[in-house]
Formats: structure tokens, sequence, C-alpha cells
């Protein structure tokens, strides 16, 4: 198969389905079990767990899924802690060949993992084995970082007699807290770059996802990864989580999720002692479209950004700028191409938006839409979905609006939903002064064709990761490999970016070792 990435624009082709619904058919016969904890290499079943439902039929149970507690993040932390100096004194090439068993298992069951999250988490299909492939990916480009760099090990000038060289180290054992949205990709790429790097890990995934980070703790298991080296704990971030930020046994934490959860933990986790926080948080994407811009282009970049998995992405679309000399037509363009978007049942072949996370997604859309009507004019969507297929799940329509004021909510407040403020505005300059208003810097995106649009776009745009002129999603679809993604402001903790060439260091230290010879 060909490879699939958030930005592919070519369609799924009919083996691709045949396979995905053989898969989807085997996933279906597993749901409503139960599952347990992943504890120092055993599965550990506890006697009290929560409940896991279908976003898109909300009285389907997928799993029950065991609840930990206080008393278990001591334990996966104290094994964790007695596997770290075997793992840590493995030779490095070692560790890279776990890991990238661990992706070739992954590649084995891409479609039983893509099935199980367009049942969990809403995907459709393309979104979902998108999602895989990046998972498989971010293992293989943060085990060819340490390859690159040999170890992370480099001789430095040498003085004299005295001989030195620079040791990149791990720390030694690091939480990492993936979100909802992407939890096989986002889990896999926190914990792969902690282990590759030495550390060893406890996973608490989210408790809207836990049967995708179970699958991670499987496959990490049958890879051979030895006990204690990595730890998976299912529970509420209440319980799991806090145990984790109060903990004061950890040596690093790494987290991708809301800006307030993420603050938090910046500020906890440092409490007692200097520790190494990585947080990739929120945004409020701008795209921006000028008069050069292949308008068709940028009406599909805009769409696929925006309303993708139904603008549950940090990276995704939510306000746009458009000169008003194409403003009218970018509109028009803009809600044509909505208005075909089929909304339904992810697990069918040709849905584009399935429903959102949960009810409290379904309360953040409900307030942006009032919001929206109350500021500015209701340009398409917005109304409630009729349909027998639309009444068990969290389904939405898209919607746009504009005429809102410069300073309103809708402008600066991360929604994580389809709901798409647009402006106008008379020039380039004034376009980025908005952009640039916000206390994110993610991703950002414009659609022209003069070079020195795209030179001053570049120069002075605010955020992390940022393109030009991208139909396969304006601000969203960043690859491992192919574009770094961080975010600047409150998107972002350390400056250096996931699925880029700095990342796999961010989990280690230096140490300088100068050795005098006779």
């Amino acid at each position: 198969m060909e490879k699939i990435t958030y930005a592919s624009l070519a369609s799924l082709d009919e083996t691709f389905h045949s396979d995905f619904e053989t898969a989807l058919h085997r996933v279906r016969q597993r749901i409503d079990r139960g599952y347990p904890l992943y504890l120092n290499g055993q599965w550990v079943k506890k006697r009290s767990a929560f409940k896991n439902f279908n976003p898109a039929e909300s009285a389907q149970l997928l799993g029950r899924f065991s609840s930990g507690e206080v008393v278990d993040v001591a334990r996966a932390i104290a094994a964790a802690r007695n596997a770290f100096s075997a793992w840590r004194d493995l030779n490095w090439k070692e560790r890279v060949q776990h890991l990238r068993r661990a992706a070739e298992l992954m590649t084995q069951r891409q479609f039983e993992l893509a099935a199980i999250l367009t049942l969990e988490v809403g995907k459709n299909r393309f979104e979902a084995i998108a999602e895989v492939s990046e998972s498989i990916e971010l293992i293989l480009y943060y085990a060819q970082q340490l390859e690159q760099n040999e170890g992370f090990e480099v001789s430095l000038v040498k003085k004299g007699r005295e001989q030195t060289k620079s040791v990149l180290k791990p720390y030694g054992v690091w939480a990492v807290v993936s979100p909802f949205n992407f939890p096989l990709a986002l889990a896999t790429g926190m914990a792969a770059g902690a282990l590759l790097a030495g550390n060893t890990v406890v996973f608490k995934p989210s408790s809207d996802t836990p049967w995708s980070g179970v699958c991670l703790a499987e496959i990490f298991h049958e890879a051979g990864l030895p006990s204690g080296t990595f730890n998976c704990i299912t529970g509420s971030g209440a319980v799991v989580g806090s145990a984790l930020l109060n903990s004061g046994d950890l040596d690093g934490f790494v987290f991708t999720g809301s800006k307030e959860i993420g603050f938090k933990i910046l500020t906890e986790f440092r409490k007692q002692h200097q520790r190494p926080v990585i947080a990739e948080m929120g945004g409020k994407n701008p795209a921006i479209v000028m008069p050069s811009a292949n308008l068709d282009d940028a009406a599909e970049g805009v769409v696929r950004s925006a309303f993708g998995m139904g603008g549950q992405k940090c990276s995704a679309c939510s306000r746009v700028y458009v000169h008003e000399k194409i403003y009218g037509d970018f509109m028009q363009l803009l809600v044509n191409k909505t208005s075909k978007l089929k909304i339904g049942d992810p697990a069918e072949k040709d849905t584009f938006l399935g429903p959102l996370i949960n009810k409290s997604a379904i309360k953040r859309y409900d307030r942006a839409v009032r919001l929206g009507k109350a500021e500015g004019r209701l340009v398409y969507g917005g109304g409630a979905l009729k349909g027998k297929e639309f009444k068990h799940g969290f389904f939405v329509s898209p919607v746009i609006f504009d005429k809102l004021p410069q300073d309103s909510k809708m402008f600066q407040e991360e929604f994580f939903a389809p709901v798409l403020p647009i402006a106008k505005v008379r020039s380039l300059d004034e376009a980025v002064r908005l952009a640039n208003k916000s206390e994110y810097g993610l991703t950002a995106g414009i659609f022209t064709n003069d070079p020195g649009e795209q030179k001053q776009f570049f120069n002075q745009i605010e955020a992390g990761v940022t393109y030009c002129n991208r139909r396969g999603g304006a601000t969203t679809g960043a690859w491992p490999g192919v574009q770094s993604f961080g975010g600047w402001g409150a998107s972002g903790s350390s400056g250096k970016s996931a699925l880029g060439p700095y990342y796999v260091s961010q989990f280690m230290r230096e140490q300088s070792q100068t050795i005098v010879s006779k």
C-alpha cells in the first residue's frame, strides 16, 4: 500500500477499503472486554474499571479499562526506576533494535489499529490509517537520529594531553501523558523519544481513548522491551495524572494537551526540584489568503485543516484572514466545498467528518456557535443535524462565521471544534499583524504566489510550523522528518519540535568527559 500521510490528496483504493473492513470486523468482535494495567512487564487487572464508549454510537461499549490508583503509579515508577540502569547501559544500537521491532509489529497490524482509532476516536478511514503510518514513521525517524548522531557522543577539541568528548545521557524515569486526538501517534512519539534516549517510561493515555494506549503497551510488550522499561496506567487525570504530577520520583515529564493542563505541569512539576518538562499545547492557527493565490487550493486547504477530524487538532486552522479583493470568490468556494462534506459514521467508506469525542466537546461547540451568532454573521452551518444516523453520536455541523469584531474571542480562544471565523483584510501587513495577535504560536499558513509576500510571511509570522500554498492542509499535516512540529508562545515549552531532528536529544542531558593522557 502506498504510504498515506495527513496531507495526501490521492483517494484510497479498493484494496485498502477491503483490508480495512476485514480488520474492522475482527476488531468489533473484541469490544466489551476488560483491559488491565501494564506494570513491570505484567498485566494487572483491577477491581475498579471505567467504561469506554464509541463517540459515533454512544451506547456502544468498547471496553472496560482498569482504573489505576495512586499505589499503581508508585509501583510503576518503582518498576521503571529498577529497570533504568540496565536500559541506560544497553548499547544504543540494541535500544534501536527493540523499537524497530515495535514498528514492525505496528506495520503488521496497521489495519487493526486504524479500525480501533475509528471506533474509539471517531476518525475516518483516511485519518485513522494516516495516524498509524505516522506512529511507525516516528519510531523509525527517531531511531535514525541515534544512528546519525552515533548515540550522541561527540569528540571535542583536543588540548595538550586532554581529550574530551561530549556525551548525551538519559535523565531516568519519564512520565508520558497523551491526549485523545492522536492517541497512538502522540503516545508512540513521546514514548519512543524517551525510550530511545535510554530513559524508562510510565505512560498514562487519555481516559477518552484508553484502548489505543493499551494497544501500544501490547506492542512494546511483544517487541521484547525489558520488564519495567515501559509501564501503562489507564485511569482518570484526577487520580493517575495527579499522582504523576505530584511524584518526586520522576525525572522528566512529557505532555501533549491543553494549555491549561500544560501550564499546570510546567509550574507544579518543577516545584520540588528542577526537572525537564516537554509540553506541546494548544493553538489558534491562522491561514492567510492573498490575491495571487490559487483560490481553489486555498479553499481546499482551509476546509481540510479546519474541519478535518472536527477541528479536534491542536494544528487545526481556526481563523482565516482573506484579502478584500478576493474575499467574495474565496468565500463562495469555501462554502461550496464545506457543503459537500459527508458527515456520519466514520467507519463508512465515504465519510469525511465523524463525531466529536464527548459531551464536553459538544458544549464547547455550542458555546462557540452562540458566541459567533451574537457577535457576527453566520455564513454556514450551526444547525442541529437531523437523521437517525446522528441520534446517538456526538455529531455536529461545520460552522463558518464572518463580520466579527477583531477582538472577538472567536479569533482568540481554542474551541477544538469545527468552528471557523473569517476576517477581511486590506493588506498582508494587516493579516500578519492580526495573525500574530494571539498567545499561541503553533501553526500558520498562507496562500500566495508572490515571492515577496511569501518571504514577508515567513520572516514575520510568529509560529513554530509554517506552510505556504498547501492544498493538503493549510495549517495541518506535519510528518516525521518532513516537517518539524512544535509551538511558540503558549503552544510549546522547549523551543524544540517533535517530528524534527532535535527531538530525542531533549530527553537527554550533556556530560563532558575529559581524560588526561600520560
